[in-house]
């Protein structure tokens, strides 16, 4: 597969987050960043997969305004408890509150996205639904995570990727990469449908 993602038409990631971009490298994808100004609230919607996917279609919107042709391609993750939406912690007293809640929990992480072709405007969009269980979780390991300050740019306020909160998983069932933050494989199916490389 060495190099066979890097011919096609102008990519472009609508986020910062580092994670996604580590995946889009992970596939030898040639994008550029362009972050979307869109403020991300979890609040507003019924559904946990409309609330990502139309968060991914208004930052892939919000990018088109600045690019005149390529692919725009937007994501938004978010971890539900019990039909409790948690995106990212405000503080670190609200990730504590997030990751005393998930302990020792069943959660599920949605994770939608939006690729729109510019400009032409086609696009598709799909989603992901990962269940994830955590172990028990000490009020010492809760606190350490959260000194780290790595928690506070992540929805549910852990990262399944990370040195430390990767051990409070205890299983998860569904798409690893979903719980990082895009579920690289629909992703990557969408991309080549996208294209015209796949039978539609």
């Amino acid at each position: 597969m060495n190099g066979c993602m890097k011919d096609g038409p102008r990519l472009i990631l609508a986020s910062g987050s580092p994670r996604r971009a580590a995946l889009l490298r992970q596939l030898r994808l040639e994008f550029e960043i362009i972050p979307s100004s869109v403020q991300e609230n979890v609040n507003g919607y019924k559904s946990p997969i409309r609330l990502v996917t139309s968060l991914a279609r208004e930052k892939v919107d919000d990018v088109a305004t600045k690019v005149s042709e390529g692919i725009i391609v937007g994501a938004d993750t978010v971890v539900v408890l019990d039909g409790k939406r948690l995106g990212k912690p405000h503080d670190a007293v609200e990730a504590r509150e997030m990751l005393r809640l998930l302990s020792g929990r069943e959660h599920c992480v949605y994770s939608g996205f939006v690729l729109l072709r510019m400009p032409s405007r086609e696009s598709l969009s799909d989603y992901e639904i990962t269940r994830v269980k955590f172990r028990d979780l000490s009020t010492e390991e809760i606190d350490a995570y959260v000194k780290s300050g790595s928690c506070l740019d992540k929805a549910g306020a852990y990262g399944i990727q990370d040195d430390f909160g990767a051990v409070f998983v205890e299983r998860i069932d569904g798409c690893y990469y979903n719980v990082v933050g895009f579920p690289l494989t629909k992703f990557y199916l969408a991309w080549r449908k996208l294209l015209g490389r796949i039978e539609q």
